[in-house]
């Protein structure tokens, strides 16, 4: 199910001290990210600014998601944090709404014990959802490491596990070493995706499909047909793009480039702030080389 081309999609925000949800804006965006192809959605990812919302923003922010998509493509909601209950509880909420799976980073600040990883990710999948494991060490301040995932991957409901460690040999470790388990490994970082799909990865959870969801979606679809050369073609013509959604702490870039496009974004919510002009004017000067 959780294959291909997923953009973790901005939240899009109205103007204010502390701005509410755009949510016109929000089905908006969907309904034109399903038009251009893509093969699922993530709403609530940290793309999407989950960690500043309130449990009903949560919520609404999934529920217009799954009512935009409307069964055509899965809906992969982000629904982590670093206290179990409220990951419990924001995936009870994600799955009575009707989100085909939960995206569920490692707990980050609190840096728990291998033990307490495997009961932390136990019981959300007890809640029988179909659950990707999120490891971003850069975010969390701890990696999850090998031996882990594949006991954890046993586990019917684990399903998968986006990978943003940067380390090519620890997916393949993951990949090799769960080939007995119905479980795949997600890129979660754009540039690293077409060297894990030559490795046996299946897809990625994009920054860079919010913005040219055809382009991610033609090099996955090339290299899926067997043909390399064009998906490597396309992956260097997103180079410059990659980079350039990453001149500041994601999602400040790519909301920037997401408003630049006439779509609808508005600011980031403190304590992120807005890109500054130097590099709004660089992010602008690489977003022309895709029109």
């Amino acid at each position: 199910m959780f294959e291909g081309v997923f953009p973790a999609i901005i939240t899009p925000f109205q103007k204010g001290s502390r701005p509410d949800l755009d949510l016109e804006g929000l089905r908006a965006n969907v309904a034109w990210l399903v038009e251009q192809g893509i093969h699922g959605i993530v709403p609530c990812g940290s793309t999407g600014e989950s960690a500043t919302m309130s449990h009903k923003e949560h919520e609404k922010v999934v529920e217009e998601t799954v009512d935009v998509v409307n069964g055509k493509i899965p809906v992969l909601a982000g629904t982590g944090s670093n206290n179990t209950e409220e990951a419990v509880l924001l995936t009870k909420a994600a799955k009575n709404i009707g989100a085909d799976g939960v995206l569920v980073i490692s707990p980050y600040y609190n840096k728990p014990n291998k033990s307490g990883l495997k009961k932390h990710y136990t019981k959300i999948a007890d809640l029988d959802i179909p659950v990707v494991m999120y490891n971003v060490p850069g975010r969390t301040g701890q990696n999850l490491e090998v031996d882990l995932v594949k006991d954890l991957a046993k586990h019917p409901n684990i399903v998968g596990i986006k990978e943003a460690s940067g380390n090519l040999f620890q997916m393949w470790q993951i990949i090799e070493g769960t080939r007995d388990e119905n479980f795949r490994v997600i890129s979660g970082d754009d540039n690293m995706t077409l060297p894990l799909l030559q490795l046996g990865g299946v897809g990625v959870i994009s920054v860079a499909a919010n913005v040219e969801p055809k382009l991610m979606v033609e090099m996955y679809e090339a290299f899926r047909k067997g043909n390399l050369t064009r998906a490597r073609e396309v992956n260097e013509k997103l180079g410059p793009l990659y980079k350039d959604l990453f001149i500041d702490t994601n999602p400040i870039p790519v909301k920037k480039a997401v408003g630049l496009r006439g779509m609808a974004a508005g600011p980031v919510r403190l304590p992120l702030d807005d890109l500054d002009a130097d590099k709004t004017a660089k992010l602008a000067k690489t977003l022309a080389l895709y029109r």
